[in-house]
């Protein structure tokens, strides 16, 4: 095998498909290498987890045929720190990988390619496909991955659902204490019920760069593939069933309140400083008598806090939610102004952006 290509352009793919290389908590240790296969002057750079895997593609010329597995994240910091406008030349002879790029030479010692995971294949006759814009996706999935759940006892609510609902493809997430919701595509044209590990979005989300405008993302069965340019990302769905989240969303709220997002989050910020000890626990208020809706912490051995912030209130009202949700929520809500509507003290509150009705996120009360 052998290879000859810009320092910066294998860099650049070696650090994608490095930060799938398992690491110390592989449990082969041939996870932890990268799979360097070229046929009839294609690159193509590949690792995995077994649960998820990323693929780079490569164009160079004058390459010859063949295949190796080497340490990936050993190459990758090699090949980072070696002169920019270098060409790089890698030749492996059985499991002997030499790499030369000027007056630098490296000798790596490789494993046999044979021992490395055979990948899935989708047959893309029979996927569900999308492509949709990176900016409307990247902005969709920060808006519902902070609703993820870490509970590892129920699988289907640690990834991401990807649904379509009238046409339209839309990305929920939930923990049981909240619930956020983005339409990200019109028109979808197909109908999907999948979802998908938040692992394997982070790493999606790693890899999206400015060069890229669209990104395709296939769907069958079992797995779900993000193509962004020359860089693929294949991974397992999670097997479970997402809750019908659809019927927990209110259709309206008895209360609602229009409110400036940055001085929302601003006396959030003032109450669950005050609300440390008590689970950070913080009271929203809204009064008509005073035009205002005001956040306080619950009384405890550090003091109180109440800090309002004048809006036209039509209804008296009272609600006790968890800071840091409604924190996680304005910070990825978007617009200069939030709407904030509840209907009793144990519905939910609903959170709008101004900019967008695209996007819903919901935190269930505490009770207080």
């Amino acid at each position: 095998m052998e290879i000859k290509i810009g320092q910066e352009k294998l860099a650049k793919a070696l650090n994608h498909v490095s930060k799938v290389a398992a690491g110390s908590r592989a449990t082969l240790p041939i996870l932890n290498n990268v799979l360097i296969r070229v046929d009839e002057n294609k690159v193509s750079l590949t690792t995995t987890n077994l649960d998820m895997a990323v693929v780079s593609f490569l164009p160079a010329a004058g390459c010859k045929n063949g295949v190796v597995t080497v340490p990936a994240r050993l190459i990758a910091e090699f090949v980072s720190n070696l002169p920019r406008g270098e060409i790089v030349e890698i030749t492996a002879e059985g499991e002997k990988v030499e790499i030369k790029a000027g007056g630098y030479t490296s000798s790596i010692n490789g494993a046999p390619a044979d021992d490395f995971p055979e990948l899935p294949e989708i047959e893309e006759g029979k996927v569900v496909k999308f492509v949709i814009g990176v900016d409307e996706f990247k902005d969709g999935l920060a808006q519902v991955m902070v609703a993820v759940s870490n509970d590892t006892t129920r699988p289907a609510l640690t990834g991401v659902y990807f649904n379509t609902f009238e046409d339209g493809l839309y990305l929920a997430a939930t923990d049981g204490y909240r619930l956020a919701e983005r339409k990200i595509l019109k028109g979808a044209g197909a109908e999907v019920m999948a979802i998908v590990p938040a692992p394997s979005l982070r790493t999606v989300m790693g890899l999206l760069g400015d060069e890229a405008t669209e990104i395709e993302i296939l769907f069958d069965e079992t797995q779900v593939r993000f193509r962004l340019g020359e860089v693929e990302v294949t991974s397992k769905l999670i097997d479970g069933s997402f809750p019908d989240y659809r019927q927990l969303i209110p259709k309206e709220t008895e209360i609602k309140v229009g409110l400036p997002r940055d001085e929302l989050t601003r006396v959030t910020k003032l109450a669950a400083l005050f609300a440390k000890e008590v689970g950070g626990s913080v009271v929203c208020e809204t009064t008509v008598e005073n035009g205002a809706f005001s956040i306080a912490s619950v009384a405890n051995e550090l003091g109180e806090n109440k800090s309002e912030i004048e809006t036209e209130v039509k209804s008296d009202g009272k609600v006790t939610l968890n800071s840091r949700f409604l924190l996680d929520a304005l910070n990825v809500v978007g617009g200069k102004d939030v709407s904030f509507g509840f209907s009793n003290k144990l519905d939910p509150v609903v959170l709008r952006s101004d900019v967008t009705e695209d996007y819903v996120h919901i935190i269930m009360p505490l009770k207080s």
